[in-house]
C-alpha cells in the first residue's frame, strides 16, 4: 500500500475535523471495501480516519415502531438484533446474508451505505422502507440519498452518524447470490407500508439500487405472489456481465420479488 497517514478519531466532531484538513482523507470503519481497494492500490488517501471507537456511532434504539441504528454497528449485530427483529424481521435476515461470518463482524451499515455498492443489501433495504440517513450535518431520505453508482448524496466533509426508518406493516427481501461472492446478483426488498407498496431492486441495476415501479403497481391492490402472475419488468438499464446477462436479471426481479412476498407473509 502507499504511505498514509492513520488517525484515530474519538467523536463526530474531531473525525469531521480531520476529514476538512487532510488533504485526501478516507474514512474507515469496518474496512471491508477500503482496506483491499487499497491493497490493489486502487486507491492511495492521504490519511485514514478510524471511526471505529466513536461510541456515538454504535448502538440500536427501537421505540414503538420507529428503529434507530448507528453508522457504526456491525452487520452481526443488526443480524441478531431481537429488538428489531420484533417490528422488522426482515431487515434483520437481510443482515444476516451479508458476506460471510467475518465480513458481518467487521462490516458497518454506514460504511455500506456510504459506499453504495450496485450490488449492496442495505440500499435496497433503505429504499423500500422509506428510510432517512442521519449525518454528521443534516437528514437526507434515501430517496435522494443514493443517487447513482458508488454515488450519494454525501458530501465531501459529511459523514452519516446513523440511519432510521419506521418498520412498514410487512416486509420481505430475497437475492441470488453470486456464489463465490454472496453479493446480490439480484436482490428485491419489498415491503407494505399504511400508504403504499415499496420494491426496492439490487444488484441489477446499471444506476444502482432503483424501485421496480411496475411491480408496485401490481402490489398495491394484493400485497401477494399471485399479484405478480405473469408480471414482467424491462430488461433496459438493467446490468449484463459476465454472471447474468440483463434479460436473465429482468427476470430475477420478479422471481426474487415472489420469495420476498413469500418470507413478508409467511
Amino acid at each position: 500500500m502507499y504511505q498514509t497517514t492513520y488517525h484515530r478519531a474519538s467523536s463526530i466532531d474531531e473525525a469531521v475535523r480531520l476529514l476538512s484538513e487532510a488533504e485526501d482523507a478516507k474514512l474507515v470503519a469496518g474496512g471491508q471495501t477500503l482496506i483491499p481497494t487499497m491493497k490493489q492500490r486502487l486507491a492511495a488517501p492521504s490519511d485514514l480516519i478510524d471511526l471505529r471507537h466513536i461510541p456515538e456511532l454504535k448502538g440500536i434504539t427501537v421505540s414503538g415502531n420507529s428503529v434507530r441504528i448507528g453508522a457504526g454497528t456491525p452487520h452481526a449485530q443488526v443480524a441478531d438484533s431481537q429488538e428489531i427483529r420484533a417490528v422488522c424481521p426482515a431487515f434483520c435476515e437481510l443482515a444476516g446474508v451479508i458476506g460471510d461470518p467475518h465480513v458481518r463482524h467487521m462490516g458497518t451499515i454506514g460504511g455500506s451505505i456510504a459506499n453504495n455498492d450496485p450490488a449492496a443489501d442495505y440500499p435496497a433495504a433503505m429504499l423500500g422502507l422509506k428510510g432517512t440517513i442521519h449525518t454528521s450535518k443534516r437528514d437526507v431520505s434515501a430517496d435522494d440519498f443514493f443517487v447513482g453508482l458508488f454515488e450519494t448524496a454525501l458530501e465531501a466533509d459529511e459523514i452519516i452518524t446513523a440511519v432510521s426508518f419506521t418498520a412498514p406493516q410487512k416486509a420481505g427481501y430475497a437475492k441470488f447470490r453470486n456464489p463465490a461472492s454472496r453479493y446480490a446478483m439480484t436482490g428485491v426488498f419489498v415491503a407494505q407500508h399504511g400508504d403504499g407498496v415499496r420494491v426496492a431492486v439490487t444488484g441489477a441495476g446499471e444506476n444502482g439500487v432503483f424501485r421496480a415501479t411496475e411491480l408496485e403497481a401490481r402490489l398495491a391492490g394484493s400485497f401477494d405472489e399471485a399479484a405478480l402472475q405473469g408480471a414482467t419488468v424491462p430488461s433496459s438499464g438493467l446490468i449484463s456481465d459476465i454472471h447474468a446477462s440483463a434479460e436473465y436479471r429482468a427476470n430475477l426481479i420478479v422471481v426474487m420479488a415472489k420469495r420476498a412476498l413469500a418470507a413478508a407473509n409467511g
